[in-house]
């Protein structure tokens, strides 16, 4: 079954490609400086109904070499199927884009780790037609980020971090740093960490821990936080879907254009305004009116 955490263990390469020279790094491996990434389709699939689908595919443009592929599998527990599943990907990939193909295994754990690492060969009789050697990350050769500042400075490694050793003793100081470093961050970054640590880790004492420190360290009224931004945009919206359905329940019509300023309104106070007054107005036209006037000029009912 596929999981929160496996989607988040792959799926963090395609939203934040900058992870992957840190990731290449603890592997040894050189990642070009100056590259463009972009996510291909995962369908691997060449007889119907047998389905077959890579977690993740990147196509890597180095400025100063050859494009290659970049199969991400993110694997939490052993599963024999994937040895001979992984070089099938590897080939097909290679003949259908005509490109060099790397695999690289994310784990959580060391024992899928050391099974992950290979290498896994097929031949017979003494002889080896293929060989498929994976680049494997996980607990063991990854980073543990328990300091505000790195985290600060890393913020989709740190989260990698905290996905990898989700499991581990560590993960409560790698937690409480990566919640602080979202106290000082742009509004826009923090909350897109926040909430993808917050879905990646789902109902694990893991996640449960990742929601009460968030609480702690970023919940102060009047501070425009994480934590109060989120809560506050919900109520927003909250307010706009009342606004328009009390509105189409009384008959009202709602063009597109009205009814994408008030779904889009984040301003507590004007949509208290607009809800106070949708009993009385015959026409959404009525309902903006009197914001359209200077606010000395302004008379509520």
């Amino acid at each position: 079954m596929v999981t929160s955490a496996h989607e988040g263990m792959h799926r963090i390469f395609q939203e934040r490609p900058e992870i992957l020279s840190p990731v290449f790094g603890v592997l040894g491996i050189v990642f070009p400086e100056k590259a463009a990434v972009y996510a291909i389709g995962t369908d691997v699939t060449e007889a119907r109904p047998l389905a077959r689908h890579i977690d993740t595919v990147l196509r890597i443009g180095p400025s100063d070499g050859e494009d290659f592929l970049l199969a991400v599998e993110a694997q939490e527990r052993r599963d024999p199927k994937k040895e001979s599943s992984w070089p099938y990907y590897i080939s097909y990939l290679q003949a259908r884009y005509g490109l060099p193909v790397l695999l690289l295994v994310v784990c959580r754990d060391r024992a899928t780790t050391k099974w992950a690492t290979g290498p896994f060969s097929c031949g017979t009789r003494g002889w080896t037609a293929q060989m498929t050697y994976p680049l494997v990350v996980g607990p063991d050769n990854l980073p543990v980020i328990t300091d505000p500042r790195t985290a600060a400075e890393k913020p989709a490694m740190a989260v990698f971090s905290a996905l990898a050793h989700a499991n581990s003793p560590h993960i409560d100081a790698i937690l409480d740093a990566l919640g602080r470093a979202l106290a000082g961050m742009d509004w826009n970054a923090a909350s897109y960490f926040f909430q993808f640590l917050d879905s990646a880790l789902g109902d694990t004492p893991a996640g449960d821990k990742w929601r009460d420190i968030v609480t702690f360290v970023n919940y102060f009224p009047g501070r425009g936080t994480v934590m109060e931004k989120a809560y506050l945009e919900g109520e927003a919206r909250g307010e706009a879907k009342a606004i328009l359905r009390f509105l189409e329940a009384r008959g009202v019509s709602v063009p597109q254009e009205a009814r994408d300023r008030i779904a889009d309104c984040t301003d507590l106070d004007l949509l208290n305004r607009w809800l106070d007054r949708t009993p009385h107005v015959e026409s959404v036209d009525e309902l903006f009116i009197e914001d359209a006037r200077p606010a000395a000029d302004r008379t509520e009912t």
